[in-house]
């Protein structure tokens, strides 16, 4: 399944039922780019935290954050995150994805990949805080890896691509509760990335739900 370019800067997949996936890959100009990655990786407080995984505590294979609005809790694998307020430079990032994706964000998930050890498993961000059909803007910066798709009830059919450094990958509609995602483990010798998924939260964490670490 391949991406079906619209226009010189951004490609769509359609993905059924009523899923999107768009695909910009010169969202930030590359200098841009560069400042925001160097920023962010010198600047942000990147933690190891523990996911819950098959009944067993698991630490994760990456480093992450979490930035948001004051007062945002976002939980999922068995752990709460609260925002710390968000760095300077995400702020009018934010604002043109807003723009792009005509939707609010007020929270981003930020996962630093080190090298090609660290990966993502298969998941869908359907976590019920983020509302029925939310969308996920993902910004990558660094070293490209490769993301894949797959069709919850037919794992067959995927879809495949190697976000660029500075591109914006939107997904929309349904896409979360019939596709999932991942991002793989690679014995290609690979620098680090850092990878933003902006997102709303609509309302708190199930209050059973506690931290793990």
């Amino acid at each position: 399944m391949k991406l079906k370019s619209i226009s010189g800067d951004v490609c769509v997949k359609a993905l059924p039922p009523a899923g999107e996936l768009l695909y910009m890959p010169e969202f930030i100009a590359g200098p841009t780019a560069d400042r925001l990655y160097s920023k962010l990786m010198q600047e942000t407080v990147w933690q190891s935290r523990t996911i819950v995984m098959f009944g067993k505590k698991l630490m994760q294979p990456r480093k992450i954050a979490f930035q948001g609005d004051s007062g945002i809790s976002y939980g999922y694998s068995g752990d709460v995150y609260h925002a710390d307020p968000w760095n300077e430079s995400l702020v009018p990032l934010k604002a043109g994805i807003e723009r792009t994706a005509r939707c609010r964000f007020n929270c981003v998930l930020l996962n630093l990949y080190r090298d090609g050890r660290d990966s993502m498993g298969w998941h869908s961000d359907d976590e019920a805080e983020l509302g029925s059909c939310p969308t996920i803007a993902s910004v990558s910066l660094g070293a490209p890896r490769r993301f894949l798709l797959r069709c919850s009830r037919d794992t067959s059919k995927k879809v495949a691509i190697e976000p660029a450094h500075g591109s914006l990958m939107i997904m929309r509609g349904d896409l979360q509760h019939h596709w999932q995602h991942a991002l793989p483990k690679t014995a290609r010798a690979v620098q680090p990335r850092i990878n933003l998924t902006f997102r709303k939260v609509v309302r708190p964490p199930h209050p059973r739900r506690r931290p793990t670490s």
